[in-house]
């Protein structure tokens, strides 16, 4: 059976620009770093947000998206890009109050000595029936380096607000 263990997380007291975890321990079989996040922005329907492993600079994500919206489907792809990237719909200063969108990345074989495809799904939490302004987003991911995982940065399109958090897991099938 999978056992969850929380390696780290912080829940902001205050806004910020990013939120990194570092020293990742391999330790663990997988990785899985949940998000739930609202951006000061306020002219975008939609808070992006990117992310790097282990402070890359190279063109090493690709990005499969899968998004319903309430009123169209849609798909895109894109590779040989500097970060990744997810969306928590919906969730920015500009939408409901006090409403934060949540977001999964789940990383399996964070240590293993190859290139790590990883998912990420994300859903708003919005209570406006616009199509467009609630999303959920299916995403498949692929990180081309064969370093283990030891450090995540996250970083808001604007600035994370107040209450944003976000927790690391390890996961050991034992």
């Amino acid at each position: 059976m999978a056992t969850y263990t929380l390696i780290s997380s912080n829940v902001l007291s205050s806004s910020a620009a990013s939120v990194t975890f570092s020293a990742i321990p391999a330790t663990y079989t997988d990785l899985v770093l949940r998000v739930s996040a609202r951006d000061t922005n306020t002219s975008a329907i939609i808070a992006g947000t990117t992310f790097k492993f282990n402070g890359s600079t190279g063109s090493l994500y690709s990005i499969t998206k899968l998004i319903g919206d309430g009123g169209t489907a849609s798909s895109s792809r894109r590779s040989s890009i500097t970060s990744d990237e997810f969306y928590y719909p919906g969730a920015n200063a500009g939408m409901t109050a006090n409403t934060f969108g949540s977001v999964e990345i789940y990383i399996p074989s964070y240590t293993a000595s190859q290139n790590k495809p990883f998912s990420t799904f994300g859903v708003t939490e919005n209570n406006s029936a616009t199509a467009g302004d609630t999303e959920i987003d299916a995403w498949a991911n692929l990180y081309r380096d064969t370093a283990a995982i030891s450090s995540i940065a996250i970083n808001a399109y604007v600035t994370f607000a107040i209450g944003s958090s976000f927790y690391l897991y390890g996961i050991s099938n034992a």
